[in-house]
């Protein structure tokens, strides 16, 4: 395993040279456009998968590239580009985590192609955990899965709430319960294939920010699924059953440590989000470092006034803090190393922090101007909210951390 590095070797300057060039010429100038109509750019997402950007192939390098930094490096660039189109463009590798995480290899095989398509027929898929009384709370989860052992079939219930690409995707994951006893670690990931009756798309929520990524709920009724679309099979679900009803019966605190399907993807993922909001504050950091050079006032760059001056460097600082974060716990999970300070979710809780003030920053830093939407900051700063709410709130983050460090069950 490669030594932790903050210099990109020469294959990665040039990948993301490349990304950077897409985001530059092929997102920005379509992202106020694709924000206001407040859809899916279906025709982005095509441009993507034509130059192999949207792309299992892709997307299984970086996440297998040795150095851990393919993924935060993919991430900054896309999201410098514009969030909302970023999102639909890496929206299906939530889902596609969440098999990885959990899946068996011919899982894994068989489903994840059919998240992407082809550059003919692009497919997205979607990841469906929280739920409307189940958000950060996932031991409130209610979405059944029941097994139905004559058939060998699992019979899924319930409604699933802030999913991206819910109900437009061609494959979907859904966390539900399978154990109510035990709660949270009673959970198990399941893959509803195209085209599965009793699967629809509910409310499509209209957004603050990210508003080209769609995000809807789904409802499952009577969804009958083989028993292989079980991800990790049966017997390794059994197995983990047992094992947390003999830690619940031993220690509530051991219990507490047995992760659950989602829980397993959103570690994997938590630094990939720091890195989409870094990318959020460097593109707003950007536009109000150049419009602090150019725009006078008194007869001088705004620039020249310690106020602004100082700004900018505090922005700039944490900027480069946020990644420094989110590149070593992304380094610590390629090469295999435990989070013992929950570095993951330090990485995360930083770089959305971060991405909010600074886009708010930004906006002040232009004034009027930035309150417009003539002005991308203003989408930035609408855009940069999320972070600090999805794959676990700061809050969420915060007790990850405090839990970590303490060992205590702090509530």
């Amino acid at each position: 395993m490669p030594e932790f590095s903050f210099e990109l070797n020469e294959e990665q300057k040039s990948v993301r040279d490349w990304i950077h060039g897409f985001a530059q010429d092929v997102m920005r100038p379509a992202a106020a456009e694709w924000d206001e109509r407040e859809e899916t750019p279906w025709p982005i997402i095509q441009e993507a998968a034509k130059i192999g950007l949207y792309s299992l192939d892709f997307y299984a390098q970086q996440f297998f590239d040795p150095t851990g930094l393919g993924i935060p490096m993919t991430m900054e660039e896309l999201f410098w580009g514009d969030a909302g189109i970023a999102l639909s463009i890496v929206g299906t590798g939530l889902a596609a985590v969440g098999v990885l995480a959990n899946g068996t290899e011919e899982q894994v095989g068989t489903w994840v192609p059919q998240m992407y398509g082809d550059a003919n027929d692009v497919k997205v898929a979607a990841f469906c955990s929280s739920e409307p009384d189940a958000g950060s709370d996932v031991a409130s989860m209610r979405t059944r899965a029941v097994y139905d052992e004559a058939k060998d079939e699992w019979v899924l219930n319930g409604t699933k709430t802030w999913a991206t690409n819910g109900g437009i995707a061609s494959v979907h994951v859904v966390v539900a319960v399978v154990d109510p006893e035990l709660g949270s670690k009673g959970h198990a990931s399941f893959i509803i294939p195209p085209g599965t009756p009793g699967l629809s798309q509910g409310q499509k929520f209209q957004k603050h920010g990210i508003r080209a990524s769609h995000t809807a709920e789904v409802v499952l009724e009577d969804v009958r699924v083989p028993g292989d679309c079980l991800l990790g099979g049966k017997p390794k679900l059994d197995e983990r059953l047992a094992r947390a009803r003999e830690r619940d019966a031993l220690s509530a605190t051991g219990a507490e440590r047995v992760k659950n399907a989602a829980m397993a993807t959103f570690e994997a993922s938590r630094p990939a989000v720091g890195a989409m909001a870094v990318g959020t504050a460097r593109a707003a950091y950007e536009e109000a470092l150049e419009y602090a050079k150019t725009r006078t006032q008194f007869g001088r760059p705004i620039i020249d006034n310690q106020g602004v001056a100082f700004q900018l460097a505090d922005m700039r600082t944490q900027i480069d803090a946020a990644r420094l974060l989110v590149w070593r716990a992304s380094w610590m999970a390629a090469a295999g190393r435990p989070f013992t300070a929950a570095e993951g979710s330090m990485s995360k809780l930083y770089a959305s922090e971060t991405a909010k003030k600074v886009t708010a920053q930004a906006i002040q830093i232009l004034g009027g101007n930035g309150y417009t939407r003539e002005y991308p900051v203003e989408r930035m700063h609408r855009d940069s909210a999320i972070y600090t709410i999805f794959e676990g709130t700061s809050e969420i983050q915060r007790l990850v951390i405090a839990r970590t460090l303490s060992g205590m069950p702090i509530r």
